[in-house]
């Protein structure tokens, strides 16, 4: 039985021990954060502007990639559009679809500053279909 003025102690202690909880960690420490997709092998995000990343020592050039938003959390991140001349089919306000470019621990790849996430497609058609040219990126 706690002693007449032995609240302080406690709520100190209480407070020390919470941080042994998984769930009390990620919670004060926004861990969650670390993941945008939240798991999600892709996501739907809208392009707020193109941008151009040069590259990490040893490599020299401009990376073509946008900066976009998450639909369904409003995270931002930057992704990169693969491929020559992809770029020139996205526009701002664009949405595109995303995936993890799958380096360690859901890093960066490469000589690539930051960069975690590819483009894969763009409003709801595969980029890989419109640098064939097999089909044409919806108007409106």
């Amino acid at each position: 039985m706690p002693g007449m003025f032995a609240a302080r102690n406690l709520i100190r202690k209480r407070k020390k021990f919470r941080w042994k909880s998984t769930a009390y960690k990620r919670k004060i420490l926004k861990l969650w954060k670390q993941d945008p997709l939240e798991g999600a092998p892709l996501g739907r995000a809208l392009v707020l502007k193109k941008r151009g990343i040069e590259q990490k020592q040893p490599h020299s050039g401009i990376i073509k990639a946008v900066r976009c938003q998450i639909i369904k959390n409003g995270i931002q991140v930057t992704a990169v559009v693969p491929k020559t001349g992809a770029i020139k089919f996205i526009d701002e306000h664009d949405e595109v679809l995303i995936e993890g470019l799958g380096g360690s621990q859901g890093g960066a790849v490469g000589s690539m500053h930051g960069v975690k996430y590819r483009v894969v497609a763009v409003n709801g058609v595969a980029l890989s279909e419109l640098l064939k040219g097999k089909k044409e990126k919806p108007r409106g």
